[in-house]
Protein backbone atom coordinates (compact mmCIF):
# COMPACT_ATOMS: atom_id res chain seq x y z
CA UNK A 1 0.00 0.00 0.00
CA UNK A 2 2.84 2.38 0.80
CA UNK A 3 4.34 1.80 -2.66
CA UNK A 4 0.97 2.49 -4.30
CA UNK A 5 0.56 5.67 -2.28
CA UNK A 6 4.04 6.75 -3.30
CA UNK A 7 3.25 6.28 -7.00
CA UNK A 8 0.04 8.25 -6.65
CA UNK A 9 1.94 11.10 -5.02
CA UNK A 10 4.76 11.40 -7.53
CA UNK A 11 3.71 9.99 -10.89
CA UNK A 12 1.17 12.68 -11.90
CA UNK A 13 3.71 15.45 -11.32
CA UNK A 14 6.55 13.67 -13.09
CA UNK A 15 4.35 12.71 -16.05
CA UNK A 16 3.34 16.27 -16.92
CA UNK A 17 6.07 18.28 -18.63
CA UNK A 18 5.20 21.30 -20.75
CA UNK A 19 7.87 21.87 -23.38
CA UNK A 20 8.26 22.90 -27.03
CA UNK A 21 7.37 20.23 -29.54
CA UNK A 22 8.77 19.52 -33.01
CA UNK A 23 6.86 21.41 -35.70
CA UNK A 24 4.66 23.05 -33.11
CA UNK A 25 2.44 25.67 -34.73
CA UNK A 26 0.22 26.96 -31.95
CA UNK A 27 0.85 28.34 -28.50
CA UNK A 28 1.79 26.06 -25.63
CA UNK A 29 -1.17 25.00 -23.44
CA UNK A 30 -1.93 27.59 -20.78
CA UNK A 31 -0.87 26.86 -17.21
CA UNK A 32 -1.88 30.23 -15.69
CA UNK A 33 -4.86 32.62 -15.95
CA UNK A 34 -2.66 35.16 -17.75
CA UNK A 35 -1.74 32.67 -20.47
CA UNK A 36 -5.40 31.66 -20.82
CA UNK A 37 -6.27 35.28 -21.58
CA UNK A 38 -3.35 35.60 -23.97
CA UNK A 39 -4.60 32.51 -25.83
CA UNK A 40 -8.12 33.97 -26.02
CA UNK A 41 -6.74 37.27 -27.30
CA UNK A 42 -4.65 35.43 -29.89
CA UNK A 43 -7.79 33.64 -31.08
CA UNK A 44 -9.65 36.97 -31.34
CA UNK A 45 -6.84 38.45 -33.44
CA UNK A 46 -6.88 35.36 -35.65
CA UNK A 47 -10.59 35.89 -36.38
CA UNK A 48 -10.05 39.59 -37.06
CA UNK A 49 -7.11 39.14 -39.43
CA UNK A 50 -8.87 36.25 -41.20
CA UNK A 51 -11.90 38.48 -41.81
CA UNK A 52 -9.69 41.30 -43.10
CA UNK A 53 -7.82 38.96 -45.48
CA UNK A 54 -11.06 37.48 -46.85
CA UNK A 55 -12.52 40.95 -47.38
CA UNK A 56 -9.40 42.29 -49.12
CA UNK A 57 -9.05 39.26 -51.41
CA UNK A 58 -12.77 39.39 -52.26
CA UNK A 59 -12.49 43.12 -53.03
CA UNK A 60 -9.43 42.57 -55.24
CA UNK A 61 -11.18 39.74 -57.09
CA UNK A 62 -14.26 41.91 -57.66
CA UNK A 63 -12.15 44.81 -58.96
CA UNK A 64 -10.16 42.56 -61.33
CA UNK A 65 -13.35 41.06 -62.78
CA UNK A 66 -15.57 44.13 -62.81
CA UNK A 67 -13.09 46.81 -63.82
CA UNK A 68 -10.59 45.11 -66.12
CA UNK A 69 -9.99 46.65 -69.52
CA UNK A 70 -12.24 44.16 -71.32
CA UNK A 71 -15.24 44.49 -68.97
CA UNK A 72 -14.84 48.24 -68.47
CA UNK A 73 -13.23 49.78 -71.58
CA UNK A 74 -14.19 53.32 -70.58
CA UNK A 75 -12.96 53.93 -67.00
CA UNK A 76 -14.65 56.43 -64.72
CA UNK A 77 -12.87 59.71 -64.04
CA UNK A 78 -14.42 60.11 -60.59
CA UNK A 79 -11.78 61.44 -58.17
CA UNK A 80 -13.69 61.50 -54.89
CA UNK A 81 -16.38 59.38 -53.26
CA UNK A 82 -17.40 60.70 -49.86
CA UNK A 83 -19.09 57.53 -48.71
CA UNK A 84 -16.09 55.33 -49.59
CA UNK A 85 -13.68 57.72 -47.86
CA UNK A 86 -15.81 57.68 -44.70
CA UNK A 87 -15.98 53.86 -44.75
CA UNK A 88 -12.24 53.27 -45.24
CA UNK A 89 -11.52 55.77 -42.46
CA UNK A 90 -14.10 54.63 -39.90
CA UNK A 91 -13.81 50.86 -40.45
CA UNK A 92 -10.08 50.62 -39.53
CA UNK A 93 -10.74 52.77 -36.45
CA UNK A 94 -13.50 50.38 -35.34
CA UNK A 95 -11.20 47.39 -35.89
CA UNK A 96 -8.41 49.03 -33.88
CA UNK A 97 -10.81 49.77 -31.00
CA UNK A 98 -11.97 46.14 -31.02
CA UNK A 99 -8.32 45.10 -30.70
CA UNK A 100 -7.19 47.85 -28.31
CA UNK A 101 -9.76 47.36 -25.54
CA UNK A 102 -9.01 43.68 -24.74
CA UNK A 103 -5.31 44.32 -25.40
CA UNK A 104 -5.09 47.03 -22.72
CA UNK A 105 -7.16 44.96 -20.28
CA UNK A 106 -4.77 42.04 -20.79
CA UNK A 107 -1.68 44.23 -20.34
CA UNK A 108 -2.97 45.57 -17.02
CA UNK A 109 -4.09 42.12 -15.85
CA UNK A 110 -0.69 40.54 -16.50
CA UNK A 111 1.30 43.48 -15.17
CA UNK A 112 1.12 42.76 -11.45
CA UNK A 113 -0.95 41.14 -8.73
CA UNK A 114 -2.39 43.29 -5.93
CA UNK A 115 -1.80 40.93 -3.02
CA UNK A 116 0.87 38.32 -3.83
CA UNK A 117 1.06 35.27 -1.60
CA UNK A 118 4.79 34.86 -2.19
CA UNK A 119 7.64 36.59 -4.02
CA UNK A 120 10.45 35.22 -6.16
CA UNK A 121 13.34 37.40 -7.27
CA UNK A 122 14.87 36.35 -10.59
CA UNK A 123 18.30 37.62 -11.63
CA UNK A 124 19.84 37.02 -15.04
CA UNK A 125 23.58 36.47 -15.29
CA UNK A 126 25.92 35.62 -18.16
CA UNK A 127 24.82 32.86 -18.62
CA UNK A 128 22.66 31.38 -15.87
CA UNK A 129 19.79 32.33 -13.58
CA UNK A 130 19.72 33.22 -9.91
CA UNK A 131 16.60 32.68 -7.81
CA UNK A 132 15.78 34.12 -4.38
CA UNK A 133 12.87 33.43 -2.01
CA UNK A 134 12.65 36.54 0.23
CA UNK A 135 9.70 35.05 2.15
CA UNK A 136 11.72 31.99 3.23
CA UNK A 137 14.75 33.31 5.09
CA UNK A 138 16.27 34.56 1.82
CA UNK A 139 16.64 31.04 0.42
CA UNK A 140 18.57 31.41 -2.85
CA UNK A 141 20.43 29.37 -5.45
CA UNK A 142 21.65 29.49 -9.04
CA UNK A 143 20.54 27.33 -11.98
CA UNK A 144 22.92 26.27 -14.75
CA UNK A 145 22.24 24.34 -17.95
CA UNK A 146 22.98 20.61 -17.64
CA UNK A 147 25.61 19.80 -20.31
CA UNK A 148 24.65 17.38 -23.08
CA UNK A 149 26.99 14.65 -21.84
CA UNK A 150 25.38 14.75 -18.37
CA UNK A 151 21.73 14.57 -19.44
CA UNK A 152 19.89 11.66 -17.77
CA UNK A 153 16.76 10.93 -19.79
CA UNK A 154 15.59 8.41 -17.16
CA UNK A 155 15.05 11.39 -14.85
CA UNK A 156 13.09 13.26 -17.50
CA UNK A 157 15.92 15.69 -18.24
CA UNK A 158 15.77 17.52 -21.55
CA UNK A 159 18.68 18.68 -23.69
CA UNK A 160 19.11 22.49 -23.64
CA UNK A 161 16.12 22.82 -21.26
CA UNK A 162 17.00 21.08 -17.98
CA UNK A 163 19.00 22.82 -15.24
CA UNK A 164 20.97 21.52 -12.27
CA UNK A 165 18.52 23.23 -9.89
CA UNK A 166 14.86 23.80 -10.69
CA UNK A 167 12.83 26.79 -9.61
CA UNK A 168 10.33 25.05 -7.31
CA UNK A 169 6.96 26.79 -6.93
CA UNK A 170 3.59 25.91 -5.37
CA UNK A 171 0.40 25.62 -7.40
CA UNK A 172 -2.74 27.68 -6.70
CA UNK A 173 -0.63 30.54 -5.33
CA UNK A 174 -0.37 34.14 -6.55
CA UNK A 175 3.38 34.44 -7.14
CA UNK A 176 5.06 37.78 -7.70
CA UNK A 177 8.18 37.71 -9.89
CA UNK A 178 10.74 40.49 -9.48
CA UNK A 179 13.06 40.33 -12.49
CA UNK A 180 16.43 42.04 -12.83
CA UNK A 181 19.90 41.40 -14.27
CA UNK A 182 23.44 41.68 -12.95
CA UNK A 183 25.38 42.41 -16.14
CA UNK A 184 23.51 42.85 -19.44
CA UNK A 185 19.88 42.66 -20.58
CA UNK A 186 18.20 39.28 -20.13
CA UNK A 187 14.58 38.20 -20.52
CA UNK A 188 12.75 35.79 -18.22
CA UNK A 189 10.31 33.97 -20.51
CA UNK A 190 8.07 30.98 -19.73
CA UNK A 191 5.54 30.46 -22.57
CA UNK A 192 3.05 28.33 -20.59
CA UNK A 193 2.84 31.03 -17.91
CA UNK A 194 2.38 33.91 -20.35
CA UNK A 195 5.48 35.47 -18.79
CA UNK A 196 8.14 37.30 -20.79
CA UNK A 197 9.83 40.13 -18.92
CA UNK A 198 13.16 41.85 -19.44
CA UNK A 199 15.76 41.85 -16.69
CA UNK A 200 17.55 45.21 -16.72
CA UNK A 201 20.68 45.92 -14.64
CA UNK A 202 19.87 48.41 -11.89
CA UNK A 203 16.12 48.06 -12.34
CA UNK A 204 13.48 45.62 -11.05
CA UNK A 205 10.53 44.72 -13.28
CA UNK A 206 7.47 42.93 -11.99
CA UNK A 207 5.03 40.32 -13.24
CA UNK A 208 3.09 37.43 -11.71
CA UNK A 209 1.71 33.94 -12.25
CA UNK A 210 -0.71 31.52 -10.65
CA UNK A 211 0.14 27.97 -11.70
CA UNK A 212 -2.97 25.85 -12.04
CA UNK A 213 -1.54 22.32 -12.17
CA UNK A 214 1.62 20.53 -10.99
CA UNK A 215 4.28 19.63 -13.50
CA UNK A 216 7.53 20.75 -15.09
CA UNK A 217 7.59 23.89 -17.23
CA UNK A 218 10.40 25.23 -19.38
CA UNK A 219 11.47 28.61 -20.64
CA UNK A 220 14.57 30.36 -21.93
CA UNK A 221 16.25 33.73 -21.95
CA UNK A 222 14.60 35.69 -24.77
CA UNK A 223 16.94 38.66 -24.96
CA UNK A 224 20.24 38.44 -26.88
CA UNK A 225 22.74 38.58 -24.03
CA UNK A 226 25.98 37.25 -25.50
CA UNK A 227 27.52 34.03 -26.75
CA UNK A 228 25.86 31.92 -24.03
CA UNK A 229 22.37 33.28 -24.73
CA UNK A 230 21.06 29.94 -26.01
CA UNK A 231 22.38 28.08 -22.97
CA UNK A 232 20.52 29.62 -20.01
CA UNK A 233 17.19 27.76 -19.85
CA UNK A 234 14.52 28.04 -17.17
CA UNK A 235 13.16 24.89 -15.53
CA UNK A 236 10.25 25.28 -13.13
CA UNK A 237 8.88 22.44 -10.99
CA UNK A 238 5.33 23.18 -9.84
CA UNK A 239 4.22 21.10 -6.84
CA UNK A 240 1.44 21.09 -4.29
CA UNK A 241 1.58 23.55 -1.42
CA UNK A 242 2.33 20.75 1.02
CA UNK A 243 5.25 19.44 -1.03
CA UNK A 244 6.56 22.96 -1.49
CA UNK A 245 6.58 23.50 2.28
CA UNK A 246 8.51 20.23 2.74
CA UNK A 247 10.98 21.20 0.01
CA UNK A 248 11.61 24.61 1.59
CA UNK A 249 12.50 22.97 4.91
CA UNK A 250 14.79 20.54 3.13
CA UNK A 251 16.48 23.28 1.09
CA UNK A 252 17.02 25.49 4.14
CA UNK A 253 18.49 22.65 6.18
CA UNK A 254 20.63 21.05 3.49
CA UNK A 255 21.46 24.15 1.45
CA UNK A 256 20.53 22.09 -1.56
CA UNK A 257 17.82 23.42 -3.83
CA UNK A 258 17.47 20.47 -6.20
CA UNK A 259 13.98 19.03 -6.10
CA UNK A 260 15.26 15.75 -7.53
CA UNK A 261 17.54 15.27 -4.52
CA UNK A 262 14.67 16.10 -2.17
CA UNK A 263 12.40 13.68 -4.00
CA UNK A 264 14.97 10.86 -3.89
CA UNK A 265 15.49 11.27 -0.15
CA UNK A 266 11.77 11.38 0.41
CA UNK A 267 11.26 8.16 -1.54
CA UNK A 268 14.05 6.47 0.40
CA UNK A 269 12.45 7.44 3.71
CA UNK A 270 9.07 6.08 2.59
CA UNK A 271 10.70 2.87 1.35
CA UNK A 272 12.45 2.38 4.71
CA UNK A 273 9.21 3.01 6.55
CA UNK A 274 7.47 0.44 4.32
CA UNK A 275 10.20 -2.12 5.08
CA UNK A 276 9.84 -1.59 8.82
CA UNK A 277 6.11 -2.22 8.57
Amino acid sequence: MAGLALSLIFLPELAWAQQPEHWQKGLQPAATPVMERITDFHTLLLYVITGICIFVFALLAYIMVRFNAKANPTPSKTTHNTMLEVIWTVLPVVILVIIAVPSLKLLYYGDRVKEPEMTVKVTGYQWYWGYEYPDYEDLSFTAYLIPDDEIDESKGQKRLLSTDHQLVLPVDTDIQFLVTAADVLHSFAVPSFGVKLDGVPGRINETWARIERPGTYYGQCSELCGKGHAYMPIEIRAVSKEEFADWVKFAQEEQQASYDVFETQRKNKLAKAEGLE
